[in-house]
């Protein structure tokens, strides 16, 4: 039998653990605009059946910061272990293929040099470094709108700094 005060703390334990189960909760992501000398790394990976072009991303994990997020999902999609320089925005948006909302924190990593990439994650296909201009071309084929949004605020000079992100983690 039970005593009154690990009832009590079962109870509470319930409450802690359904608080916001109802709550309509996006799916958070992060996303690096990969920059060197008017080009921009995209990983080539497949989505459904279809092969889209997109930046490396991922979703932020449970217990992950999201500057953690951004910088395990570049080592996973690209190989190359880099930091992130700055935000160059923060994306709401909705995908009525996939019925799902996303908060996107797009990051940005200014190279001093060329670096190839080499995918550890087995769903990426390939990296590929393109020019604005090509990736307008291939408009079709992103995996979403936001990709190419991402790069124009980047181009435009949205820059949020990192100090600016906050985390108990």
């Amino acid at each position: 039998m039970k005593s009154n005060d690990s009832i009590l703390s079962s109870a509470h334990d319930d409450e802690t653990n359904n608080h916001g189960a109802k709550q309509f909760k996006p799916n958070t992501t992060v996303a690096a605009v990969i920059h060197h000398q008017g080009k921009f790394l995209f990983v080539e990976e497949q989505e459904n059946s279809n092969i889209v072009f997109n930046q490396p991303a991922g979703h932020l994990e449970e217990n992950e910061s999201l500057i953690a997020a951004i910088e395990r999902e570049v080592l996973e999609e690209t190989g190359l272990a880099l930091e992130p320089d700055y935000l160059c925005g923060i994306y709401y948006f909705h995908r009525p293929d996939l019925k799902l909302y996303f908060l996107r924190f797009c990051f940005v990593i200014e190279l001093e040099q060329w670096l190839t990439g080499q995918p550890q994650d087995n769903e990426i296909i390939d990296t590929h470094w393109f020019t604005l201009k090509q990736i307008k071309e291939k408009r079709q084929s992103l995996r979403s709108s936001v990709v190419l949004e991402c790069i124009e605020d980047y181009l435009a000079g949205n820059k949020i700094h990192l100090s600016q992100l906050k985390s108990n983690l």
